[in-house]
């Protein structure tokens, strides 16, 4: 997958302005940047919530950059998103099994009888059992710790199949024992080397820990791209990023 020139303005201001940038699968990219640099509007142009200005958006060698939301999911671009994206009066199993059921494009009614859908309930079922939530299968989404939520959230995105992960800041508000939970579940989406991911992270130990490369928005431009330890260690990067000058810190 690759941007191409992809840039977006509002009024006069260039959120995003002229990315071009690849990705590529077995790897996960971090994309790191001060508050307002246009990370999540890169991430948004590229899963498809905001229309680009000019530019272009490249998945499988197609240009998707005209698709909507629903068109680029079922292309292979899973979004998770920084605040959670539920069925919040649904349960974490009809949550699971409704992406189970758009992944398998089959139609059928939420109330119905489960013996009719043994291998969607299956699917479900198993990935709540990889994600910790197999105990909270009948608690209503809306019930859950915002940590479980998150958990949740990585299973609908295991549901639909993705060929790439799109994570935006996937730990923001959990405690410091729901991190590590959320953290192993993106690794092991990582051991598999067929898919792409991308996170939006603020936490450098989270990147330090999970990166295989690193890009730096600024002001809605790149400003830097490569390994996470050549990244941080640019002076423009301490300075735009960690809002530090050439020392330590």
């Amino acid at each position: 997958m690759r941007t191409e020139e992809l840039s977006v303005r509002f009024g006069a201001e260039a959120a995003v302005d002229r990315v071009s940038c690849a990705f590529y699968p077995g790897t996960l990219t971090a994309i790191v940047g001060p508050n307002g640099a246009g990370k999540t509007t890169f991430f948004n142009l590229i899963s498809g919530q905001i229309r680009a200005s000019s530019g272009e958006v490249w998945f499988r060698g197609k240009r998707i950059t005209g698709l909507g939301v629903a068109a680029r999911t079922r292309r292979g671009l899973g979004r998770g998103f920084q605040l959670t994206n539920l069925f919040p009066a649904l349960s974490v199993c009809e949550n699971t099994r409704l992406a189970v059921q758009a992944e398998a494009r089959r139609d059928f009614r939420l109330l119905s009888l489960a013996s009719d859908h043994h291998d969607l309930n299956a699917r479900a079922q198993a990935i709540l059992d990889h994600v910790g939530l197999a105990a909270r299968a009948r608690t209503v989404a809306s019930a859950l710790s915002h940590g479980d939520q998150r958990k949740l959230e990585v299973a609908l995105l295991l549901a639909l199949r993705p060929e790439v992960f799109m994570f935006d800041e996937p730990t923001a508000g959990m405690s410091v024992d729901e991190v590590p939970v959320v953290l192993d579940l993106i690794a092991a989406i990582k051991r598999d080397r067929t898919k792409t991911i991308l996170l939006v992270e603020h936490k450098m130990d989270v990147i330090r820990a999970l990166a295989d490369r690193v890009i730096v928005l600024h002001q809605g431009r790149l400003l830097a791209d490569g390994a996470p330890a050549e990244v941080v260690a640019l002076p423009l990067v301490r300075e735009a990023y960690l809002g530090q000058g050439s020392g330590h810190g």
